[in-house]
């Protein structure tokens, strides 16, 4: 048999290990022995293989093995002590000794680290890879890149202390909200007629703020039931919800459904928190929906979030009542079924009133409410049918005439209060205008009576003007504001013609000078006067040489009138100044002075049928000026907000103005209106008609009333000459099927043309029927009586009187201005201011009121009382335009 392996120390039968001879041993093995390091360097030492080092018994070390052996079973191992070395060495050798004993395995299957590290000595020779374990056990393979458990819950523990810490910090630094949106307490306007009951129009959001105890149960309970079930137990806050909310937030999906009433309320009444969809957001409503939750009861958050939360046509449960079910039925009158479909409606309030996805959230509502009050409503999943709505009146706000009212209510708050739009349709506001409901109707009626067999070329502006107050009691500008926004008797400025010289006529009187003055007939004292053309200015018909200021002024002689303002103190600017006090816009006058010099004193001044009827108050309302105004009384929550604006100022003397009064009435006495007055009614009035009959007003007032009424007419004309039919008074802008045209290229543009009739015609008409609808029940008043002011101021001598007849039986006898003419026929121009024809006097004189022979006037060129440039067209189309020159 093949000799066994050399028997190992500490098996049974072997004595103490002799002692090693010292020179034989290496420097590892005497540290393993002493725990001493050897003198000499680690790399001093020859290396040999550790495959070439046979055992040695005084080391105790075994060679390297190709093949790892099966294990031995470890012996006990028996002390062993050498007398001969000191203690130290004999303890580490002890220890070495028992160590190689519990890891006899170990030490065989891999090299032992030295332990020179420990003194930091350099480090011990490599030795070789540790063999692969099988199926990667132990820390080898994957597993070692695991950190301990140990490891991972400490991570865990600091990471959610320091989570929590931030939480806790941030929740302390997040104050509840003390300020709400304006949006959460916006209230609708509402604006009324001028008795302060009738409603016009309401604006902005429909919502009525309403306590808890005045809201149905069933509202209560249909809301808790669909958007937040656990609302009376929770903390203001769902975890599962939340976590949903958050990561739809993170994913950028759309956030819904996942916030309690808590957080709806926060997110819907205070200020500072957006409804924009991020983490940032999410987390601070979080917050403040917990503190709010203990600050606030339930009841105060459920009824916060009732009166602000959107339910489609209104805000608030009380106003979503009214718009869904009608004005009778309040949030307290709600039934159980038209409770759980105001709750329904809150998650999309844009949804149709009967959608059949409305129908199913109905339907969804009425089973939890029946899950969670079974007590209250068990029945009525059995029962409940989707409720009746009314038909929604918004699409219809700003149809007809209350458009119309609406704009120009919301433009004098926003330009005398600085009140904006916005403001108004959030603010709650009770806005009681000046226009009386029956006279908008009457004007209308007596517009519309006269134009109803016109085409839509013809436009028409009607402004009636309480004197004393200044109010606008009533106004025609269109049919219907949604098809045609335009508003003629406020937005269209037009020459004011020959009604403008009454303002003339009051400067004169204010002067010093009596209506008994005696004017020029036939020509202009000066014959030459800055403004006028070749020819100067003249008359559509024979007056004779020399007329009274009463004659005159019935009879719209231009001459006179135009000498008249050349023979003031200041000239021009006398009557300037009077018309600026009167309220006409300062810019336009002075450009007109400018531009036209003394056409001027004949109407050459653009101006609007308002600001005419507001002028003409002065003569109403003894010669004090009102500024026109359309709204009475602003009131909020009660009290009044912005009160009415109504200072009168003294323009002219009530002597004045009484005896202008006179020669004005004279007008629809013997004039150029002659036979259109009011009956026994005293009324006072003034025509004017442009060149070419291009524009047409009658301008007249009694001692409550003044009114002014103004025509014009408008072709639609293509770039090619071709007239083309308006469309709801406008000119079209596009032209079907045609992509070439557009705003900057409209397909028609608006060329104002003649209309074939005078101040005297249609005009006077219209003003007469609306006059006897708006008196009627109304008292006769009686004008002041003449007070004869002044003095004489004859421009030229007095005609010579003669036994056989007075001035006043001459123009009786041939007047040209009666009914039994052809008040709208060619061959007679009443009122007519320039450009009317040659005209041959008595003399034998032809006055040319026109321009050059032979030179065609066209809208641009062509102006009145010696061709004075007409106005520019209305802008016309869907869209409106600046037609005021201050506007642009």
């Amino acid at each position: 048999m093949p000799p066994g392996p050399p028997p190992q120390t500490g098996e049974a039968g072997w004595g103490p290990a002799p002692a090693p001879a010292p020179q034989q041993r290496r420097a590892e093995a005497a540290y393993e022995q002493t725990g001493a390091m050897a003198a000499q360097q680690y790399e001093e030492q020859p290396r040999r293989a550790r495959a070439e080092q046979p055992y040695d018994e005084q080391t105790r070390r075994m060679p390297p093995r190709a093949e790892q052996p099966s294990p031995r079973r470890a012996r006990p191992q028996e002390p062993s002590f050498h007398p001969e070395q000191p203690q130290e060495q004999t303890r580490s050798r002890r220890q070495g000794s028992r160590s190689m004993s519990n890891q006899e395995t170990i030490v065989g299957d891999g090299p032992r680290r030295s332990r020179r590290r420990g003194q930091d000595g350099p480090p011990g020779p490599p030795g070789p890879p540790e063999p692969p374990t099988k199926n990667g056990g132990g820390r080898g393979g994957w597993r070692r890149f695991l950190p301990s458990w140990k490891i991972v819950v400490a991570g865990v523990v600091v990471f959610s202390a320091g989570i929590f810490g931030m939480i806790m910090v941030a929740y302390a630094n997040i104050d509840v909200p003390s300020v709400a949106q304006a949006e959460a307490l916006a209230q609708q306007s509402t604006i009324y007629y001028r008795d302060g009951k009738t409603v016009i129009a309401r604006l902005g959001f429909k919502r009525e703020r309403v306590p808890l105890a005045k809201m149905a149960q069933s509202v209560r309970d249909g809301a808790v039931a669909i958007e937040n079930k656990t609302f009376y137990e929770d903390s203001g806050i769902s975890i599962p919800g939340m976590v949903r909310s958050v990561y739809n937030t993170v994913t950028g999906e759309q956030v819904q459904g996942a916030s309690t009433i808590t957080q709806q309320m926060a997110r819907n009444y205070f200020d500072g928190l957006s409804q924009e969809v991020s983490i940032q957001r999410k987390i601070k409503e979080i917050f403040v929906a917990v503190k709010l939750d203990d600050t606030m009861t339930k009841e105060t958050i459920l009824e916060t979030y009732l009166n602000t939360v959107n339910f489609g046509r209104a805000y608030g449960v009380e106003a979503a009542a009214k718009a869904y079910f009608g004005n009778k039925v309040t949030a307290a009158k709600l039934t159980p079924e038209q409770g759980a479909y105001l709750a329904a409606r809150i998650q999309q309030p844009a949804w149709d009133a009967d959608t059949p996805a409305l129908r199913d959230r109905f339907n969804t509502v009425v089973q939890y409410m029946s899950e969670q009050w079974p007590d209250r409503y068990g029945d009525l999943p059995k029962t409940a049918k989707f409720p009746k709505t009314v038909k929604s009146s918004d699409n219809n706000e700003m149809g007809g005439l209350r458009g119309y009212m609406v704009r120009e209510v919301l433009n004098e708050l926003e330009q005398r209060r600085q009140l904006t739009e916005d403001e108004i349709k959030s603010g709650g506001y009770d806005i009681v205008s000046t226009f009386d409901k029956k006279l908008m109707q009457a004007a209308k009626v007596a517009v519309t009576s006269q134009t109803k067999s016109m085409s839509n070329e013809f436009h028409a502006g009607l402004a009636a003007v309480d004197p004393k107050h200044g109010r606008v009691l009533a106004f025609y500008g269109g049919d219907n504001y949604l098809t045609d926004p335009w508003n003629e008797p406020f937005q269209s400025t037009k020459q004011a013609a020959s009604a403008f010289k009454p303002y003339v006529l009051a400067a004169w009187l204010q002067a010093g000078y009596s209506l008994k003055s005696y004017v020029p007939g036939n020509e202009t004292v000066p014959k030459e006067l800055p403004g006028q053309q070749a020819g100067g200015f003249g008359n559509s018909h024979n007056v004779g040489v020399a007329v009274d200021v009463i004659k005159a002024t019935a009879q719209s002689v231009n001459t006179a009138y135009v000498s008249m303002a050349y023979a003031l103190p200041n000239k021009l600017e006398d009557v300037k100044n009077l018309v600026e006090a009167a309220g006409f816009n300062t810019k336009r006058m002075e450009q007109d002075v400018k531009e036209h010099q003394y056409q001027f004193a004949i109407g050459s001044a653009l101006v609007t049928p308002v600001e005419q009827a507001a002028g003409y108050a002065i003569f109403a309302n003894g010669g004090k000026y009102v500024r026109y105004h359309v709204v009475r009384e602003v009131r909020q929550n009660g009290l009044v907000a912005y009160g009415e604006e109504a200072v009168a100022k003294k323009v002219i003397d009530p002597a004045v103005a009484a005896d202008a009064t006179i020669a004005m009435q004279e007008v629809l006495k013997t004039g150029t209106a002659a036979n259109q007055g009011l009956g026994n009614r005293p009324a006072a009035g003034k025509t004017g008609t442009n060149n070419d009959e291009k524009e047409a007003w009658f301008v007249g007032y009694t001692p409550q009333i003044s009114t002014a009424v103004g025509f014009y007419r408008e072709q639609c004309r293509t770039k090619s000459g071709k007239v083309v039919p308006p469309e709801h008074s406008n000119c079209p802008v596009f032209r079907k099927g045609s992509k070439k045209y557009g705003w900057d290229n409209p397909y028609t543009s608006p060329f104002e043309t003649s209309l074939g009739f005078e101040g005297a015609g249609p005009p006077t008409a219209v003003w007469q029927k609306f006059m006897q609808l708006a008196h009627e029940n109304l008292p006769i008043e009686q004008f002041p009586p003449r007070a004869e002011v002044g003095l004489p101021e004859n421009i030229v001598p007095s005609p010579t009187p003669t036994p056989t007849a007075t001035p006043e039986d001459e123009f009786d006898q041939g007047n040209p201005f009666d009914e039994g003419g052809d008040p709208f026929g060619d061959h007679v121009q009443d009122d007519c201011t320039v450009d009317c024809g040659d005209v041959t006097t008595d003399d034998g004189v032809t006055i040319d009121d026109g321009g050059d022979a032979g030179v065609p006037q066209t809208a641009d060129d062509a102006g009145i009382a010696g061709g004075g440039n007409a106005p520019r067209p209305r802008p016309s189309g869907e869209h409106q335009s600046a037609a005021r020159p201050e506007d642009p």
